[in-house]
């Protein structure tokens, strides 16, 4: 089994893993929802912990154990284990059914665009909505958002190639998902939710994944637009024949480069093109 994927250690495992794995004792995951814009999942309780993942705002993070400030567990969006700092997370269950459509948006305290805001959401974080006054709608327990920036969570974006392009000159962030910072394969999850396409956190698993859902079209000689393709620890979306937007640490950004050189440039570090998947048409 998949260690990322794996709520399981020697001296704890989610119950449901009761018959595959052994550890000393079991217990229910309790689900705790992200209340910042933001939190990371860390290999370990501290705050200086390599960082693996993301909880978005509104984000359900399943608890399998509370210790010293961080809470133990695993992501209910993609399914990553790790540590995630309690301040973040509040046992309160409010039902999401409504997402940010927009790259980010300011979350304010009434439905007033004058106000100070309280804060800046990203895409495809998501909330309860409430009243709907004028242009703003409330995210119960949190504040209100504009509508222009929100939607069910039951609609979906037509192109996931747009979303990943318009985080064009976004940092890059290992582990991150969010605009304010994110990797290759945080790029790929976040565009394709977005469309209404679930995929795995890290690359590996996205091209083990898309490889059963879509066409597998390494052989091919023409590339289309929104073509993925994977290296080794590596993916990004052809925006063209000719074009791939990645997020990658050689620029540490989002950017669009001519496929040729990118590929070329990979491939001194020995790392060739494994596979290339394209949604059926």
């Amino acid at each position: 089994m998949d260690r990322r994927l794996t709520p399981a250690r020697s001296d704890l495992a989610a119950s449901f893993l009761k018959d595959r794995v052994s550890a000393e004792r079991y217990v229910d995951p309790v689900d705790h929802r992200c209340i910042l814009p933001s939190a990371a999942i860390r290999r370990d309780a501290s705050a200086t912990a390599g960082m693996d993942d993301q909880v978005l705002y509104g984000e359900d993070f399943a608890v399998l154990e509370e210790r010293e400030g961080w809470c133990w567990g695993f992501s209910r969006a993609d399914g990553y284990v790790g540590w995630v700092e309690a301040g973040a997370l509040s046992g309160e269950t409010l039902k999401a059914d409504h997402k940010i459509t927009a790259l980010r948006t300011y979350l304010f305290p009434e439905p007033n665009f004058k106000k100070p805001p309280i804060a800046l959401l990203n895409l495809n974080a998501r909330f309860a909505a409430g009243v709907v006054e004028g242009r703003f709608v409330e995210a119960r327990g949190a504040g209100w958002v504009t509508t222009e920036h929100t939607a069910p969570l039951t609609e979906f974006a037509g192109d996931f190639v747009a979303v990943a392009e318009a985080h064009l000159g976004a940092p890059y962030l290992w582990g991150g998902k969010e605009s304010l910072g994110l990797d290759c394969s945080g790029l790929v999850q976040m565009a394709l939710m977005a469309a209404g396409i679930d995929v795995p956190r890290d690359a590996d698993q996205q091209e083990a994944a898309l490889k059963e859902m879509w066409d597998d079209v390494t052989a091919d000689v023409e590339r289309v637009r929104g073509d993925i393709v994977f290296w080794p620890g590596h993916v990004g979306i052809l925006t063209d024949s000719e074009h791939l937007l990645h997020a990658n640490a050689f620029t540490m950004d989002v950017t669009l480069e001519p496929f040729a050189e990118a590929e070329r440039r990979i491939r001194v570090a020995e790392n060739p093109v494994r596979t290339i998947v394209r949604l059926p048409r």
